[in-house]
Formats: structure tokens, C-alpha cells, sequence
């Protein structure tokens, strides 16, 4: 059921790469609770041809490519996006992560130093790029919300999650120090949302993916968040009803984070040959 949380606002959504991304999801949800939308991704990703579905299913939202590490693309992005919307934007949801080193197979104990410099940029200074271009520009209207998207290993060891992890505690980063900023001068709030563990394209190829979430699952009370309703807490922080929530990280992960055991687990534990 929509409650047009989201009408009359104008928003730019990047990494929707197919049906499975949280950005997807998102996308379809803003434009349910009546948002106008710009889709961007990588112009490598927009070649698969998946986005256009996506933007017809938005009221022909216009896609529009861009390399989140290069500044003349956000450039390009930022003002084409105020061209079609006819003003400033209200929020931005920022999906976008790629690790070398994992794609490549390297552990984290030898990874390549020149591929960790990309995964970095790509997957979190990506975010000060888009803040920065739009600081700039002076794009944002007032009390608009950007949200990035992390996971736990951010501050906890998850060993298969690799270089991720750092880049993900720096995307987390860069969210409170802009948030900072963005929040003094244009009331502008900025936050993460840790998901639980989701079957998305790019978390698959996560070696022991599976594990990842059937672990989440047995660990948190409310079992593992959906893409669906990730999508679900986007539209909420995109809207006024979060208008004083900033610079936070906001765990959404059925009660994941703050639980130390389950009595499922233990029994598992105990009796290593238990089924489910």
C-alpha cells in the first residue's frame, strides 16, 4: 500500500543493476510513494540493457551513465538531472560497491595494493565524490536525505568479506564527516542503512555467501531484512518523516547486530548433528 511519502520529491538513484539490487527495489518503491527519478549506474553496467526496464517501469524515468570516480560525469549527471527535474533534488541513494581483490580471488593477508586503490574509490570515496559534486553545485534542496548502503563487517570480522570491510567502514566514514557539513549548511542529513545479508548480484560473489546469510539468519530474531524492505526503510529516510536523523549508521538486520547468541545456535552447537 503506498502513502505518498515521497510525492512531489525528485530523487537520483544509483546502482540498479537488475531485478535483484536493493537499488531496483528502491527505485520501484520511491516511485510507488510518488518520487520522480533519475537512474544512474557505470556505463560497463548500463550495457547489459537491464536498467531500461527499470526506468519504464518508473514513468520512463531517464538513465543517464556515469562513473562515480570521475567528477566530470557527476558534473554531467548532477546538472542533466536538474534539467529534466526542473530544480533540485531531494535524495540520492547511493548502492554502489566492486572489490577487485574478491572478484580476483586475493585474501585479504596479499591483496594488490593498485586494486585496493580502486575498490576504495569506487565503493566509498565514490560517496565524497557525489556529495562534493552536489555541495558544489549547490544541488540539494534543503532537508534532503542521501543514503548509502554497508553491512556489519564494517566493524566486525567477517573473513570471506575481504576488502569490503575497510571500504565499507570508510563509506561509513565519509557519511558522518559530510553528514557533518551538509547538516550545517543545508540541513542536508546523511546515513547508511547495514543490511542483513542479501542475495543481490553483487553479494553472491562473496566467497561462502551462503554461509553469510544462513548464519544472519539463525543469529538475528526477526531472521534476515528482505531487499523489499530495505527498499522499505529507504523510502522512510527519503521522506520528512526523518528529517533529524543524520550522520547515522542504522542497522537493518531483523536484531543481527545487538545479539550475542540465539538458543537456535546453541543447539546447533550442541548437537552438531541437528537438522535446520
Amino acid at each position: 500500500m503506498a502513502h505518498n511519502l515521497l510525492k512531489g520529491k525528485k530523487g537520483i538513484i544509483f546502482g540498479a543493476l537488475d531485478e535483484k539490487s536493493i537499488a531496483w527495489k528502491t527505485a520501484l518503491k520511491c516511485h510507488e510513494e510518488g518520487a520522480q527519478l533519475v537512474l544512474t549506474n557505470a556505463p560497463v553496467a548500463l550495457r547489459m540493457g537491464e536498467i531500461n526496464k527499470l526506468a519504464e517501469a518508473c514513468r520512463n524515468a531517464p538513465v543517464i551513465g556515469a562513473d562515480v570516480t570521475n567528477m566530470d560525469d557527476l558534473k554531467s549527471l548532477f546538472e542533466k538531472s536538474m534539467e529534466h527535474f526542473g530544480g533540485k533534488i531531494d535524495f540520492i541513494l547511493h548502492s554502489i560497491g566492486m572489490s577487485l581483490n574478491v572478484r580476483k580471488g586475493k585474501h585479504y593477508t596479499e591483496m594488490n595494493y593498485e586494486w585496493n586503490q580502486k575498490t576504495l574509490d569506487i565503493s566509498a570515496m565514490s560517496l565524497h565524490k557525489v556529495l562534493r559534486t552536489a555541495w558544489d553545485m549547490d544541488a540539494l534542496n534543503e532537508w534532503g536525505s542521501v543514503v548509502a548502503l554497508t553491512y556489519i563487517a564494517a566493524q566486525r570480522v567477517f573473513p570471506d568479506y575481504n576488502e569490503m570491510a575497510d571500504a565499507k567502514a570508510l563509506l561509513e566514514s565519509v557519511t558522518r564527516m559530510f553528514g557533518y557539513y551538509y547538516g550545517e549548511k543545508k540541513k542536508v542529513r546523511v546515513n547508511t542503512i547495514s543490511q542483513s545479508p542479501t542475495r543481490t548480484t553483487a553479494g553472491s560473489g562473496v566467497k561462502g555467501f551462503d554461509g553469510f546469510i544462513n548464519y544472519a539468519e539463525a543469529m538475528s530474531p526477526l531472521g534476515n531484512a528482505s531487499a523489499e524492505d530495505c527498499a522499505n526503510y529507504c523510502v522512510t529516510l527519503f521522506s520528512d518523516l526523518t528529517r533529524y536523523v543524520t550522520m547515522q549508521n542504522l542497522f537493518h538486520d531483523g536484531g543481527f547486530s545487538f545479539t550475542g547468541v540465539t538458543a537456535g545456535v546453541i543447539e546447533k552447537m550442541e548437537n552438531p548433528n541437528l537438522k535446520g
